[in-house]
């Protein structure tokens, strides 16, 4: 088995290829910067990769020309704290970059290379849920998540003729470095959830659903 994993030098994205290493997968990593902890445990790694670069990602894509993944998790994510009182364009375009546009642009020149039967899956946050939204505030990375999550529903309608299952998961609140190590869980719990996830309740018939690690489904 073969998996693919963006955003995955450190936190949940560097647990989720220890983890997926142990299950018995072959794992290609895709990072901007690479870390001594991914370096020794991917099978391989391609670093530099700016996923909103076009050209980068027609490399990649090219350079991937003899592999066929099981597995695709898009992980890469960007927080920038903004309350009510500091709406600011440029942040919230950020996050709209790295957290919306770069993991569908890469989905959809990735798709051809998951085998019929395979799994794609964004990693998003329910803070991308309208219906969940019971606090406001963070609205960059809650505008940001629901294209997101929008896209990846239709990634999910438009690959269903090739037997490809999108799922959205939501990691949980995790200690890692993007959210000051103040979460309710520690990167390995959450990255186990996230597999369980994947293996036991995203399938063709659960195309385009929205799963907290825990096995909520969640609303849009």
């Amino acid at each position: 088995m073969k998996a693919l994993v963006t955003g995955c030098n450190r936190g949940i994205g560097l647990e989720l290829v220890r983890q997926l290493k142990k299950k018995g997968y072959e794992v290609l990593a895709v990072v901007r910067t690479n870390s001594e902890a991914l370096a020794g445990v991917a099978d391989q790694v391609i670093e530099g990769v700016d996923l909103l670069n076009a050209e980068a990602v027609d490399k990649v894509t090219h350079g991937l020309a003899d592999h066929d993944f099981d597995l695709v998790i898009q992980n890469a994510g960007l927080l920038v704290s903004m309350p009510f009182e500091q709406i600011s364009s440029q942040p919230m375009l950020d996050m709209f970059k790295v957290n919306a546009l770069a993991p569908i642009l890469f989905s959809a020149k990735l798709a051809p290379k998951i085998k019929p039967g395979g799994k794609l899956v964004v990693i998003t946050s329910r803070m991308g849920s309208m219906a969940d939204n019971t606090s406001g505030g963070s609205y960059g990375y809650r505008m940001s998540k629901a294209a997101l999550n929008a896209g990846a529903v239709s990634l999910a309608r438009d690959l269903e003729g090739s037997n490809i299952a999108v799922g959205m998961i939501h990691p949980g609140w995790v200690r890692t470095e993007m959210t000051g190590k103040t979460g309710h869980v520690d990167p390995d719990e959450s990255a186990a959830g996230i597999l369980q996830r994947i293996e036991n309740d995203l399938n063709q018939s659960s195309s385009g659903g929205f799963w907290h690690m825990n096995g909520e489904r969640l609303p849009f």
